[in-house]
């Protein structure tokens, strides 16, 4: 089914089915003492399975997007279409990681900034301040937790070429952690991408967007 008339239709709305994943150590997901390490690829195909999923698409935000990236180069023939949002993409060139380094050497990236000033852009936290309480309220009551999970593949320029799925782009003009360069830079390797702006966003363009995120990605995997 495709996206409904309502411009603060969600997917589930709009008939599909939706499922939320939360990467170890993060959100409502917890991790036992004992449980043995895996990637979070792996994690993700284990949820695919005990939900009896077939091929589906995949949305991944900030960090999740690097996972998103990821899953795409391991498993291309599970996916109908690829969507990632604000992520620095984890690519490992040497010539992507010294523009990545140059380009949030501004934004002290990190280094004594509070995180609602990186992860939230200055349009949203000066005119929505009621929302950056609620989104500061849930990393408190949900602080991540750091657990290591390796790639399952060295993410790269020529393996971004190897792609042959649709892949929409998207990325805050005001994103700090992951400036508007990257994601150009990102979207000529990648043969069948497409990019969006969101405008007047940071790093958090689902939570600060949420209604031109929702028509983006629901008007993209419509097409596809």
């Amino acid at each position: 089914m495709g996206p409904c008339g309502n411009p603060r239709c969600v997917p589930s709305q709009a008939g599909y089915r939706v499922i939320a994943w939360d990467r170890r150590g993060h959100g409502k997901t917890t991790t036992e003492p004992d449980v043995p390490s895996s990637t979070a690829v792996d994690d993700i195909i284990r949820v695919l399975e005990k939900l009896a999923v077939g091929r589906f698409h995949l949305v991944g935000t900030a960090a999740g997007g690097i996972v998103a990236l990821d899953f795409a180069l391991s498993f291309q023939d599970r996916l109908i279409s690829l969507t990632v949002a604000n992520s620095v993409y984890g690519i490992e060139d040497p010539s992507y990681l010294e523009i990545r380094s140059n380009l949030r050497a501004a934004s002290a990236q990190a280094s004594g900034m509070r995180s609602d000033f990186l992860e939230i852009g200055p349009s949203y936290r000066a005119m929505n301040p009621e929302g950056v309480s609620r989104w500061l309220a849930g990393t408190k009551q949900n602080p991540p937790v750091r657990i290591p999970q390796p790639t399952r593949n060295k993410i790269t320029f020529a393996a971004l070429q190897s792609l042959r799925l649709p892949v929409l782009l998207l990325a805050g003009d005001g994103d700090l952690l992951s400036p508007l360069p990257m994601t150009r830079l990102v979207k000529a390797k990648i043969p069948q991408s497409e990019m969006l702006v969101v405008p007047e966003s940071g790093h958090s363009a689902f939570w600060e967007q949420p209604e031109l995120f929702n028509r983006a990605v629901l008007s993209f995997i419509a097409r596809h």
